[in-house]
C-alpha cells in the first residue's frame, strides 16, 4: 500500500489542487453569496462531524477548500484513520460567511472521498482475510472532474487506483478491437504508437482471445465478466501456456461484488482484481458555534444529506 511508503498527500501537485478546488467554488457561488450577505463575516468556529463508521480521507482537499476562503482547519484525526459515530473530527475556524460558503462543497468531497476509502477499503481486509495475497485495483470508471479525488480516495483504501487516463496506459476493449479487425492488429498498432514505456491491456471475452493478446504481447489479459470457474480455468491455462515468469499480468473485473469475489481468487504471483469499487458517501456534518443543537444525541441515523445547524443566539 502507498501509504506504508510516504504521505499521500506528496502525490498531489498544488496548483492542481488549487485550481481543482477553485473550480468547484467558482461553480457553487459563481455570482453574488446571498446568505453570505445574511450572515456577515464575524468570526466564527465550526465543528466538522463524522456521523457514520469509516475511514477519513480528502484531508487535502478539504484543507484547500477553506484556505482559498482565508479560514483555519485543525484536524483530531489523521488520514486514513478509521472511527465510530459520532466523532469531532476538525474544527473549522474563519469568518462565519466564509465557512458556510465552503462547507457544502467541502462536505461533498469529503463524503464521497471519504465513503470510497471505507469500501476499498472494506474490501482489501475481505481478501487479505481470506489469504489473498495479490492486487485489488478500483474501478478505471471515474465521475468527470472528480477523478483526482476518487482515485486519492482508493490509495487512502490502501488498494490500487488502476490506470489514471488514456494517456497512462492503453487499454483495449472489445470496440477497439471490432474497429481494428483483431486483437492481433490492435496490440500491434498500439505498441508502435506507446513504445516501450505505456503498458497495453486487453479486454477479453474468452480463453482464446486471451491466448491471442499474450501471443500480439499484451501485458495485461482482462478476463472480463468471466464466471468464478471460468476465471480459474482460463487463468491456470495461461499461466500453464505462458509461464509464470511475470507476463502476462492477469486481471480478473466485471459484476465483483463483496458477496462474490472471492470465488474467483487465485493466489497467482502476477494476478490482480479489479473491483467497481462504488462511490459511496461517508456521512458527515458541520456545527456553527461549537453547540450541539437543540434535539441532539449520540447515534445518528447513516443517512446521506449533510446540514449546517446553528446555535440561535
Amino acid at each position: 500500500m502507498a501509504s506504508a511508503h510516504g504521505n499521500l498527500i506528496h502525490l498531489l501537485p498544488p496548483t492542481t489542487v488549487s485550481r481543482l478546488v477553485g473550480r468547484w467554488l467558482e461553480e457553487d457561488c459563481p455570482s453574488y453569496d446571498h446568505g453570505g450577505f445574511v450572515v456577515g463575516d464575524a468570526p466564527q468556529e465550526a465543528r466538522l462531524l463524522g456521523k457514520s463508521k469509516g475511514l477519513l480521507a480528502g484531508v487535502p482537499f478539504f484543507n484547500e477548500v477553506f484556505r482559498q476562503l482565508n479560514c483555519t482547519v485543525e484536524w483530531h484525526l489523521t488520514e486514513g484513520d478509521a472511527f465510530e459515530p459520532v466523532k469531532h473530527v476538525a474544527t473549522v475556524r474563519g469568518p462565519v460567511r466564509n465557512i458556510l460558503l465552503g462547507e457544502r462543497v467541502a462536505l461533498n468531497m469529503l463524503a464521497r472521498c471519504s465513503g470510497i476509502a471505507t469500501k476499498s477499503n472494506k474490501l482489501l481486509n475481505l481478501l487479505r482475510d481470506a489469504g489473498y495475497k495479490n492486487t485489488l485495483a478500483g474501478t478505471r470508471k471515474t465521475t468527470p472532474g472528480f477523478r483526482l479525488v476518487e482515485k486519492y480516495g482508493i490509495l487512502v483504501g490502501g488498494c490500487d487506483p488502476h490506470r489514471h487516463d488514456l494517456s497512462t496506459m492503453t487499454m483495449l476493449k472489445d470496440n477497439h478491437i471490432w474497429a481494428c479487425g483483431s486483437i492481433t492488429r490492435a496490440v500491434s498498432a498500439a505498441k508502435s504508437a506507446g513504445g516501450f514505456s505505456i503498458k497495453v491491456e486487453v479486454e477479453c471475452q474468452s480463453l482464446a482471445e486471451a491466448h491471442e493478446a499474450v501471443s500480439a504481447g499484451a501485458d495485461i489479459v482482462m478476463l472480463d465478466n468471466f464466471s468464478p470457474t471460468g476465471v480459474k480455468e482460463a487463468a491456470a491455462a495461461l499461466k500453464e501456456r505462458w509461464g509464470r515468469t511475470g507476463r502476462p499480468l492477469v486481471e480478473i473485473s466485471g459484476g465483483l461484488t463483496e458477496e462474490n469475489i472471492l470465488q474467483s481468487m487465485r493466489n497467482e504471483p502476477t494476478e490482480e482484481v479489479t473491483a467497481a469499487i462504488a462511490a459511496e458517501r461517508a456521512n458527515w456534518e458541520v456545527f456553527a458555534n461549537r453547540a450541539r443543537p437543540e434535539g441532539y444525541k449520540e447515534g445518528w441515523d447513516e443517512a446521506t444529506e449533510v446540514e449546517v445547524r446553528r446555535r440561535r443566539p
